[in-house]
């Protein structure tokens, strides 16, 4: 038998292809350990995800566990609240509402409009924001819900509350009464106990004529002051009407000089009136802002009396301004300023918050109504009054009073 022989190219082509498979069996290795090592690193990433993913989810089912508890809380409160909530969407429709609000409207709320809800049962009360349903008084505050129109109303019901607030009113009027009462009766005490004890001495046989026209003239000047005290207090009870008159800055202040000239001349006070709105028209009642401005003018020499009695000479003037403002075309209106300044002591700061009101005074003759009715009056003009004093230095009154509108021609 013959053996085989291999030739040397034959062996050289077994060794190649020998080389061949092992490159290829150790690149299949590698690639192999590179497989087997990312799916290491891959099931590695998913424990990781997966741990991360069960930390979330825990994460949110305590954050849905804390709003579901958050949303029962507010649930229950929306139950329990006193005043009433109403949710409204964007069509102005009641979507949601709670029992509170049911409860003041008897009937069932969701679903229905609330522009004819409130119609039907609401009627407006002279107070803003407030309604009256039925016997309830409401108080009903509305917020903007979200950015697609919809909104929330907060209904309070204040019937005990304004309740309270008229009770409250009504004892300050009668608290009010009552001290008017007091200081009206000490007021008229004095006089009337004056008149009542001249009266006596008139019934004397033995007096004299002279003295006997002296108590009388004594008992009829009380008996005025009592008068005149009774009137002021009307007055300042009824109030005044403006009336309509058309009257110049320079009339008021005549008439009212007219009235208190004599009594300056008497008491040796100079008195003076200044100013550069003289033909300036207010419109209003003429008697009363004449009666407003002696009131000023008398309340004026009585400081500077008072200020006399210490050696100081007094003096008052009556100054009269108007600021001017163009409203367009010709059209002008302004402020008429009228200020009574007087030379006495002057008021102490204490005092100055008191001096308009009724009853107070710090003169032994004095009503105390008169500036409080000249206050009355110029706040009846649509006007303001105002006081500037300095102790030792004197005391400005000031009046600002609307004016009528008028032409710049005419002016």
């Amino acid at each position: 038998m013959k053996q085989a022989v291999q030739m040397p190219g034959q062996e050289l082509g077994h060794e190649l292809k020998a080389q061949e498979l092992q490159r290829a069996f150790d690149a299949f290795n590698q690639v192999s350990l590179a497989l087997t090592q990312s799916y290491q690193g891959l099931q590695g990433r998913v424990e990781s995800l997966t741990a991360e993913l069960a930390v979330a989810n825990g994460e949110l089912r305590r954050q849905y566990e804390e709003k579901e508890a958050l949303s029962e809380r507010l649930s229950l409160l929306l139950k329990a609240l006193p005043a009433g909530v109403v949710v409204l969407d964007n069509a102005a429709r009641v979507s949601e509402a709670n029992a509170a609000a049911t409860e003041m409207f008897a009937q069932a709320m969701i679903g229905e409009s609330w522009p004819l809800l409130a119609q039907a049962a609401l009627v407006a009360a002279e107070a803003p924001d407030e309604w009256q349903l039925g016997v309830r008084r409401l108080a009903i505050a509305e917020s903007p819900l979200d950015s697609a129109g919809g909104r929330i109303l907060l209904i309070h019901d204040v019937t005990a509350a304004h309740a309270l607030k008229a009770e409250l009113e009504r004892n300050q009027r009668l608290v009010a009464m009552g001290e008017m009462a007091a200081s009206l009766a000490h007021q008229l005490r004095t006089p009337l106990a004056t008149a009542l004890l001249y009266s006596a001495n008139l019934a004397q046989p033995e007096l004299a004529d002279a003295a006997r026209r002296r108590f009388a003239d004594k008992t009829t000047a009380q008996l005025k002051r009592l008068e005149r005290l009774i009137q002021e207090v009307l007055l300042f009870a009824r109030g005044e009407s403006i009336g309509r008159d058309s009257t110049p800055a320079r009339q008021l202040l005549g008439e009212a000089a007219q009235s208190v000239e004599p009594l300056f001349l008497e008491k040796g006070i100079a008195f003076r009136i200044v100013g550069t709105a003289a033909e300036t028209v207010v419109t209003g009642s003429r008697k009363a802002m004449v009666g407003a401005l002696v009131n000023l003018l008398e309340n004026a020499l009585q400081a500077c009396i008072t200020a006399g009695e210490t050696g100081k000479s007094g003096a008052v003037t009556a100054a009269t301004e108007c600021a001017e403002v163009t409203l367009g075309a010709d059209l002008v209106a302004g402020q008429l300023r009228i200020a009574v300044r007087d030379s006495g002591a002057g008021i102490a700061p204490e005092i100055q918050a008191r001096v308009f009101e009724p009853f107070f005074t710090t003169s032994g003759q004095g009503t105390g109504l008169g500036l409080a009715i000249a206050l009355g009056v110029v706040r009846a003009h649509g006007g303001t009054m105002t006081v500037h004093s300095v102790p030792g230095e004197g005391s400005e009154f000031v009046i600002m009073l609307p004016v009528a509108l008028a032409t710049e021609s005419a002016s």
